[in-house]
């Protein structure tokens, strides 16, 4: 259902839609839907049809006109893309009520994430049991981290958010997703992103203001 091309550089922008594209897919396959076309991938994604095609280009994928995108192929082409045809192996750090949230979120372990270790610099968190797995100290991090492509996550206060991407990169983590406030300084070899709710919230705000046709910007002419 699908013409390959040669590889090219896929933008950040596409990579970050891609998640969303394989929700939907696999919301479909689940359904029993065999295929689908860009306008409803696009309509399910919340995004433009023109938009989907050309994101989907960028894996060498075009549908076939008249019958759409094979549902599953096309799942099983962006998970390949975004690295989900294997198991990742997941490392928390801060067990307050966000790490232990995202600890239990079955959702992890669904889209080809394990989590192999929870940890926290609290000696009374040490030893509790946070969805079945035992809270572990700092000091047992690099004997966990060095077990593989690890990926940590950082779910502690902003104060400490240094210290822990210090601790997870001295243990050989390379890849950090960072729920903290701040942006802690990392070698150039290590990528980290940043999940600012926040930030998230304020361009809903804008969006929201957008369509209600509310806020200065309505009353300034294009």
């Amino acid at each position: 259902m699908s013409t390959a091309l040669p590889r090219r550089g896929i933008p950040d922008a596409t990579v970050a839609r891609l998640p969303d594209y394989l929700r939907v897919l696999t919301g479909m396959a689940a359904r029993g839907i065999p295929s689908t076309s860009s306008q409803q991938l696009a309509a399910a994604a919340g995004v433009r049809s023109a938009k989907v095609r050309k994101d989907l280009s960028y894996l060498g994928t075009y549908g076939v006109r008249g019958v759409g995108y094979d549902v599953e192929h096309l799942a099983f082409q962006i998970a390949t893309e975004l690295g989900l045809a294997r198991d990742w192996p997941v490392v928390i750090v801060g067990m307050g009520n966000l790490g232990r949230a995202l600890a239990a979120y079955g959702g992890l372990s669904q889209r080809g994430f394990r989590i192999i270790g929870l940890f926290d610099h609290d000696p009374a968190m040490v030893g509790q049991l946070v969805a079945d797995i035992p809270v572990a100290g700092m000091d047992a991090l690099p004997g966990v981290a060095a077990t593989g492509d690890v990926l940590g996550v950082i779910a502690t206060p902003a104060e400490s958010a240094q210290a822990v991407a210090d601790a997870l990169v001295s243990a050989g983590v390379t890849s950090i997703l960072n729920f903290a406030p701040g942006t802690p300084g990392v070698p150039a070899h290590v990528e980290l992103r940043k999940v600012d709710l926040a930030t998230e919230l304020q361009i809903l705000a804008f969006h929201k203001m957008r369509r209600s046709g509310t806020g200065h910007w309505a009353q300034v002419a294009p």
